[in-house]
């Protein structure tokens, strides 16, 4: 057993019980969920419609009702704000010390928001991308409006956060999200919303009233994701439990589920949190005994398992170290010999590459006049042994990176400068990779 990663620490510190409460136009759906090591087990999840307009004493005895019924009576509830309802920002601060990140984006604060500048309430939070903060923004009149109304109802509540934190927090609980970038998406009440990570953009959350099939390369554009990227569901990213109720979905409950997994464990979770300070509720600290000594058992057993295997280690090198040397002058002929067989066969690869590289050149010219066939011309061609790029005049200029990229002789084609109108038609540059350019 070596080192633990990071992310596998993180795992086995992703131990507690949470709830989680999104708000749904006239309906709260509320999850109850415990995080463990061996993953999430989702312990109730419960509708209550019509709470704007029902008595809060009626409607929160229900919740209490269902709090009760899991065993989740001692726990103070995370709640979600309605996405329509705040302004999330990603904001980069290149530069800027981590000490000063906070005073930095007060200062431009009024420029992140549609709101008046004094009546709004504000959380950020750091991401992982060195300088990169997010940053929730809300009406004051919203935060009180949802406070007052929970507080009437008897609701514990420990915060008010968004979506885009909670699918942040809940996707990396137990695993890690792709490290390539992702967009994720959403419909409801004809609203789209999109959440999405790329190494550039740590967390982007947006809400569109397009169709998601317009939506999609929006996002994917802002993360800066390879062209063609398909788009994911939030269910997608979240982890999938290990027991629920039977009439209990993740793709029905997703914001909510995921909002109960980030307030289980919420030392792993982005610290976005709109609720005023002295309004938030905290978990009863009984409930931690167990889970702490748990915790220690386990720390216990992991330094027991991970001395044993560093005794082992060093009995095994040992062994090894005296084997190498004893075949180490075997080795360093066989290592010789090898270097003389791999220069030769790389000097027969050079060969023949030079060979057949007039070919490609001539085979990639006539694939350019095949697919640039009249009423399309080209004003000027670059031929490299990587890349080719071209000039020229086309009546339609948008459909010509797909079709360059449909051919077995070119890949990740890009216009290099934006398409431009003359007359009826439209003048276009673009640069391709040559498939086996290398060669």
């Amino acid at each position: 057993m070596g080192s633990l990663k990071r992310t596998d620490l993180g795992r086995w510190l992703a131990i507690g019980s949470g709830v989680g409460i999104e708000i749904l136009g006239d309906q709260l759906r509320v999850v109850v969920a415990r995080v463990r090591p061996g993953g999430a087990v989702v312990l109730g999840a419960a509708s209550i419609e019509h709470f704007r307009t029902r008595p809060a004493a009626e409607w929160g005895s229900e919740y209490a009702e269902f709090l009760k019924h899991t065993g989740a009576s001692h726990l103070a509830a995370s709640v979600l704000l309605p996405r329509g309802e705040l302004v999330a920002r990603q904001v980069a601060l290149p530069g800027v010390e981590a000490k000063d990140l906070d005073n930095a984006i007060r200062y431009q604060i009024d420029s992140l928001h549609p709101y008046s500048e004094d009546d709004v309430i504000w959380d950020s939070t750091r991401l992982h991308l060195a300088g990169s903060l997010l940053v929730a923004i809300t009406k004051r009149e919203t935060v009180e409006r949802y406070s007052e109304l929970f507080a009437q109802a008897g609701i514990k509540v420990s915060g008010f956060t968004f979506s885009g934190a909670a699918l942040y927090s809940a996707s990396r609980l137990l695993a890690q999200p792709d490290p390539d970038g992702f967009v994720a998406l959403e419909e409801r009440d004809g609203d789209v919303e999109a959440y999405g990570e790329s190494p550039t953009e740590p967390a982007f959350s947006a809400l569109f009233d397009v169709t998601p099939e317009r939506v999609a390369p929006l996002a994917a554009s802002q993360l800066r994701l390879a062209p063609g990227a398909e788009p994911r569901s939030f269910a997608d990213i979240l982890p999938v439990p290990r027991r629920a109720p039977e009439a209990f979905a993740v793709a029905d409950w997703t914001l909510a589920y995921a909002t109960a997994l980030a307030a289980a464990c919420p030392r792993g979770a982005l610290k976005v949190n709109l609720l005023p300070v002295e309004a938030r509720s905290t978990s009863s600290r009984v409930m931690y005994i167990p889970t702490a000594v748990l915790a220690g058992v386990l720390l216990i057993l992991a330094i027991i398992i991970l001395v044993q295997s560093m005794l082992a280690d060093r009995r095994y090198l040992a062994v090894v170290e005296s084997e190498i040397a004893r075949l180490e002058p075997e080795v360093k002929r066989s290592q010789a010999a090898g270097k003389a067989a791999e220069q030769a066969r790389e000097r027969v690869i050079q060969l023949d590459n030079f060979r057949i590289r007039p070919k490609n050149d001539l085979d990639a010219l006539h694939e350019l006049t095949r697919v640039f066939a009249s009423p399309i011309w080209l004003d000027g061609i670059d031929l490299s042994r990587e890349t080719v790029t071209m000039s020229g005049e086309a009546d339609q200029a948008a459909g010509l990176l797909k079709t360059l990229d449909q051919s077995k002789f070119f890949r990740n084609s890009e216009f290099t400068s934006p398409i431009s109108r003359v007359g009826a038609g439209e003048m276009f540059r673009i640069r391709s990779q040559r498939r086996g350019g290398s060669q």
